[in-house]
């Protein structure tokens, strides 16, 4: 892979890292309600979820949602399911931050690690986005060392920016201000995360 095809990759998948949507309310969620940590476990959890699609765009992620339709719609219904069933949590506070912060309880690792993954793999968007940004990178590597590096950055590029996100959260003036307003913050993720899910759904049916 020459430097330049790295380098166009490299700005896709930080352009892609950088969109705002339901991956970047859930590290924002688990840094608050669990701290660091837990902020660490979903950005990670949710960077290896990109590095399962950049290894399947390997093998030809365009070519499978051409032929296999239903599989994308699969995807779908499952992502839009699960962005629902997250942002009527958000919207009672049931299992939301302010719920959570309320009563003292604290979020596991785990748990932030299993809701960071599942955010990733079930994403048309992010599906979406390896199938029409990301192939075509495939046609112009032929090494191994070379596709490694195309699975490599977007995982990297990734965890690397929701960490940032994760320790940016982590100061404790930001952190005490934000846990302050977790029931708005509960509400609008909520919000954000429904609309998401009905954008997703509406695309199916």
């Amino acid at each position: 892979m020459t430097l330049t095809i790295w380098l166009s990759l490299f700005t896709v998948c930080l352009l892609g890292a950088m969109s705002p949507g339901p991956s970047l309310v859930t590290v924002t969620k688990h840094s608050l309600a669990g701290g660091k940590s837990n902020g660490l476990a979903a950005a990670w959890a949710h960077a290896f979820g990109i590095g399962v699609y950049a290894f399947i765009s390997l093998v030809g992620l365009a070519v499978i949602f051409h032929q296999l339709p239903w599989l994308f719609n699969l995807i779908s219904l499952a992502g839009g399911a699960y962005l629902a069933y997250l942002g009527f949590n958000a919207l009672r506070s049931k299992g939301g931050i302010a719920a959570k912060l309320g009563a003292g309880q604290q979020v596991s690792v785990w748990q932030s690690a299993k809701e960071g993954l599942l955010i990733s793999l079930l994403s048309p968007k992010i599906a979406l986005f390896f199938a029409a940004l990301f192939s075509p990178f495939v046609a112009e590597v032929s090494s191994l060392d070379g596709k490694l590096l195309m699975v490599a950055t977007p995982f990297a590029v990734d965890g690397l920016w929701y960490t940032l996100i994760t320790l940016l959260l982590a100061n404790s003036h930001v952190l005490d201000t934000l846990r302050q307003r977790a029931v708005i913050i509960d509400r609008l993720s909520g919000v954000v995360l429904l609309a998401l899910a009905a954008k997703i759904l509406w695309s199916v049916f």
